[in-house]
């Protein structure tokens, strides 16, 4: 295990193109750490960086306290696991695990060894004569994270591992890696653009935004309290209604088009008086026909055991999130008009309109 330490770090292209700006972040040893978010926010070129794949413009990386930064990638003892499983087609299961370990000179016991190691903990033992050709694409992710794991490295890197696999292989790997990251406590880095692996694979993680980390922290803390509101749309499925708001002297919450919203005084701080801001609740924290806000509904989602109401506040569209034994017993209409608050004991989020940043309160 090591510890990896990324101080400052930037990254630029020709053509003066900023893709990391001052990225910061101690990684501890052990810690399983992801990077989420869009396509083109810089995640996967921060992992790269941490690999030696990618020269840095700026800043400096650690790997158990050494400076890497003019590290080759097979100096810095580090295995990567690709979105691709680039396994040699012509070689055995065995063979593309033990590769690595051949060309570093390793010898032939310890890496049967290795190879008997890795295969028991990925289930992979009575699949090493096979090829990848007779593989299934989960099977075909084992082995390439066979491949790492026979390196004994100080860090894991996992470049969105389980992108070419279907919903349900997505779910069994995403144990795979969990009980892996328990059984090995190897330091691991995990890019994915998939918050729900994110969020369940995560000790901390890390929400990317145009090469900036928008927040850092565990799961919990980033779901309950989001940094801003790029992280509060981003993470949750769906995402938090953001609705822009006018507080006044009485505490009463008005909207751009000038109608007034029920919610409690005490859910509002006192330093929200006379303040334009922005104000977000999660879809799963709002209760139909209670005393809040009215909307128009546009569209009922039917999701098995639980519904989402696509409704209208003016111009700002608001999602319900609820169960389906909640609409039964108030069976809902198109164009309906209807009454929405917050659930009791659920919290209204406040951003600051120009900086889009969470206003947090003493």
């Amino acid at each position: 295990m090591a510890a990896v330490v990324l101080d400052k770090v930037g990254k630029i292209y020709p053509g003066n193109v900023e893709v990391i700006k001052d990225f910061s972040m101690a990684i501890e040893a052990g810690e399983f750490v992801v990077i989420v978010g869009p396509s083109g926010c810089g995640k996967s070129t921060l992992l790269r960086m941490v690999a030696g794949l990618e020269a840095i413009t700026s800043g400096d990386i650690h790997i158990a306290e050494n400076r890497v930064n003019d590290y080759e990638p097979a100096q810095r003892d580090i295995a990567m696991v690709f979105q691709n499983y680039a396994l040699y087609p012509h070689m055995k299961v065995y063979d593309n695990m033990a590769y690595g370990l051949k060309i570093q000179k390793f010898p032939k016991e310890e890496i049967k060894e290795r190879v008997h190691n890795a295969a028991k903990i990925l289930e992979l033992s009575h699949l090493l004569e096979r090829r990848p050709r007779e593989l299934s694409g989960g099977q075909r992710q084992r082995v390439a994270m066979g491949r790492a794991i026979v390196r004994e490295p100080k860090v894991f890197l996992f470049d969105e591992p389980l992108s070419n696999l279907d919903a349900k292989l997505r779910v069994q790997m995403r144990l795979e890696i969990q009980r892996l990251h328990q059984r090995l406590r190897t330091t691991s880095l995990y890019v994915t653009h998939d918050q729900v692996e994110a969020m369940t694979l995560a000790q901390r993680m890390v929400v990317m935004n145009k090469g900036v980390a928008e927040q850092i922290g565990t799961p919990d803390e980033v779901f309950n309290t989001p940094a801003s509101t790029f992280v509060a749309s981003f993470i949750g499925s769906p995402p938090m209604n953001l609705i822009p708001v006018q507080i006044n002297e009485n505490k009463e919450i008005l909207t751009d088009a000038g109608q007034v919203l029920q919610f409690e005084p005490h859910l509002i701080p006192d330093a929200l008086k006379n303040q334009s801001v922005i104000m977000g609740i999660r879809p799963e924290h709002i209760g139909l026909h209670q005393t809040g806000m009215e909307v128009d509904i546009e569209m009922v989602e039917v999701l098995g055991s639980e519904q989402l109401i696509h409704a209208r506040l003016g111009d700002y569209p608001v999602v319900v999130r609820c169960s389906t034994e909640e609409t039964a017993r108030y069976p809902l209409e198109l164009d309906e008009v209807i009454q929405i608050g917050l659930n009791q004991g659920q919290p209204l989020h406040w951003f600051n309109k120009e900086t889009q940043r969470r206003i947090e309160f003493e």
